[in-house]
């Protein structure tokens, strides 16, 4: 009688083997399992720098900024997360860490469009239109059919026509 029982409750096991999990026993793979990961980047952080740069494009740039760092932290010698972090400083208007950032860059990029405008860019933001012309013509040279440097020119031709001044300059009026 127990062998019985025994045999009995070991055929309802093993017909209940299904139930309660769908699709799927607990033994057998997913389809999840068996996806194909030939795409995905080397470095699952990468997500850093794709919310980072929409961070900078929304116009959060603390966020942005700190995206960037900690992709850095990641991979120290990422140009991207180096420029994006560079950017982000500079609109943030600290242009000590925007150096630093452009000084780490500039060996490993070159002089490539991107540092180019970025730096031309950091130059007008500071108010030094000469440097800021200079790099921007640099990477006119380099590509003039390029829509950044057009629009940096443009930038730089407004600031040059409308100079920003102090508040003290216009106390007297």
């Amino acid at each position: 009688m127990k062998r019985l029982i025994i045999l009995a409750f070991a055929f309802a096991l093993v017909g209940c083997e299904n139930v309660g999990f769908g699709e799927f026993s607990t033994f057998s793979e997913s389809p999840g399992s068996n996806k194909d990961t030939s795409n995905v980047s080397f470095y699952p952080d990468d997500e850093l720098i794709v919310s980072a740069k929409v961070q900078f494009r929304e116009g959060n740039y603390g966020k942005s900024y700190t995206m960037f760092k900690k992709a850095l932290d990641v991979v120290p010698d990422d140009p991207q997360a180096w420029l994006g972090f560079a950017a982000s400083a500079d609109m943030l208007r600290r242009f000590d860490k925007a150096d630093y950032a452009y000084r780490k860059m500039q060996p490993v990029i070159g002089n490539r469009i991107e540092f180019l405008n970025n730096y031309g860019y950091s130059m007008l933001l500071r108010g030094d239109l000469k440097v800021a012309r200079k790099y921007f013509l640099l990477a006119y040279e380099k590509d003039p059919s390029n829509p950044v440097t057009a629009n940096n020119l443009e930038m730089l031709r407004n600031s040059i026509n409308f100079p920003r001044r102090a508040r003290k300059d216009l106390g007297g009026i």
